[in-house]
């Protein structure tokens, strides 16, 4: 009855830890984390990517981060990613591809390759408010 019970013990623990979330992974974004929103509308502390321009006074943590990579004049304003009708692709320079610029867009020329439009429409987010991410 007592290896049972330790059983059943060292089991719950196990379960439970495996239960449990990381440090920052809960429901607080980290400001400048993107996501996709299925609704017809912003959650509060998110706005879409739609290129808007938002006044640095009143988002210094987000402009902080993002600065003006996607536009704005870097004084009273700064830009959101504009996001519409883009696919994201990873900053940097993979195995045999070009090197992409953070905030550099690009679109396949007419014509050009195994294209097929093939897509579903559904708005890309950014946080506003959140956990400041940490550089280390």
């Amino acid at each position: 009855m007592k290896k049972l019970l330790a059983s059943i013990a060292l089991a719950s623990t196990i379960f439970t830890s495996l239960a449990s979330t990381p440090a920052q992974a809960g429901e607080t974004p980290y400001i400048g984390e993107i996501s996709w929103f299925a609704g017809n509308f912003a959650p509060r502390g998110w706005a879409f990517c739609d290129g808007q321009l938002l006044p640095i006074d009143q988002y210094t943590a987000l402009f902080s981060i993002i600065g003006t990579i996607y536009g704005g004049d870097g004084r009273t304003n700064f830009a959101l990613p504009d996001m519409r009708g883009r696919s994201p692709v990873h900053a940097g320079r993979g195995p045999g591809l070009e090197d992409k610029q953070l905030g550099q867009k690009s679109s396949l020329p007419v014509g050009e390759g195994n294209y097929y439009e093939s897509n579903l429409g559904i708005n890309c987010i950014i946080a506003l408010v959140g956990t400041f991410p940490s550089r280390s």
